[in-house]
């Protein structure tokens, strides 16, 4: 589906509309269009695109492809940027990341992505509430681009909260769910942290090298967006460390909470090692073991086992051992 922005300076109005802007757009020098393009990228809409904005084909290749790495490239009269945003149902961790493609040059901004962004969404409504303006194409890229890491900002402070009610949970219950949901956490980390580093050298490298149309009067927003890239990263890579620390003293407490297990059974068969020797002289079947006649021969077993019970309990407990 396609979908345009049509700004004309005339009389300052911005106009939604469909593909047939386009050919408004190219009869006059004055206005600024955005088209954004939710779906695939087809040969026909490919042919026009390079026709109408002058992209290339290349790019185009990247764009239309559902993995790409992040990546910022520079052509000789607009930028094309890469970002790896998050689909429109992703509210937790465990989301899912779909790629925005960004045309911006001086007089038109082209996106695509496969599935429904908010991001997307959400400039443009700035855009129809007069909170922006498109007459900057610049401005408005990096007012998406600022959107798209806010989402993620959402996430890790949700999961902050979370890594630090399983923190308290895990040093008093010994419970397998808790371990394998911290190992999904760790394992979505990874993914977000790849992407952060991503973005952060694709702004970094957007700072100190600014492109069309990116120019100094935005170095300020283009700041703030590589501010909150840094953020996000760092976040990030806290929350791992977080998450590994946390399934490193979960392993530590359960083999802690086994050896006393061990220990325990240790004194006890240690206890009953003794007794068990003694049980097994006199349960022998021999006719002739002399102390089976002596009358008082039961009283003096159980005595010599309780005696041995009590010694190896008090040599225990001076170690310590209990």
């Amino acid at each position: 589906m396609l979908t345009t922005l049509l700004y004309d300076p005339q009389n300052n109005s911005l106009t939604r509309g469909d593909a047939s802007q386009v050919a408004c757009w190219q009869q006059r020098d004055d206005t600024i269009l955005w088209l954004n393009i939710d779906g695939e990228i087809d040969s026909e809409l490919s042919e026009s695109l390079q026709r109408d904005f002058g992209l290339h084909p290349l790019a185009l290749q990247d764009a239309s492809r559902d993995r790409h790495p992040p990546k910022i490239e520079d052509f000789d009269d607009h930028t094309f940027i890469l970002l790896r945003g998050l689909s429109a149902d992703s509210d937790s961790i465990n989301c899912d990341n779909i790629v925005l493609a960004l045309f911006v040059g001086p007089r038109f901004i082209v996106t695509r992505h496969s599935k429904r962004s908010l991001s997307i969404e959400r400039t443009m409504t700035s855009l129809e509430a007069d909170e922006l303006s498109l007459q900057n194409t610049g401005a408005v890229a990096l007012k998406l681009s600022r959107y798209v890491i806010k989402r993620y900002h959402k996430i890790l402070f949700d999961l902050e909260s979370r890594l630090e009610e399983l923190e308290t949970v895990m040093l008093t219950t010994a419970d397998d769910k808790i371990l394998a949901e911290v190992v999904l956490y760790k394992t979505d980390l990874t993914r977000l942290r790849r992407n952060f580093h991503y973005h952060v050298e694709l702004f970094d490298s957007l700072r100190s090298e600014p492109s069309i149309p990116f120019d100094d009067s935005l170095y300020h927003e283009i700041n703030d967006v590589c501010e909150h890239q840094h953020r996000a990263a760092s976040l990030a890579d806290l929350f791992y460390q977080v998450s590994s620390d946390l399934i490193d003293g979960y392993i530590s407490i359960s083999a802690h909470r086994l050896n006393n297990i061990m220990k325990v059974l240790t004194i006890i068969t240690a206890i009953f090692v003794p007794l068990t020797f003694i049980a097994g002289i006199y349960g022998m079947n021999f006719e002739y073991i002399p102390e089976l006649k002596h009358k008082d021969g039961y009283f003096i077993v159980w005595g010599v086992m309780l005696s041995i019970t009590a010694v190896l309990i008090w040599l225990f407990r001076r170690r310590k051992w209990l």
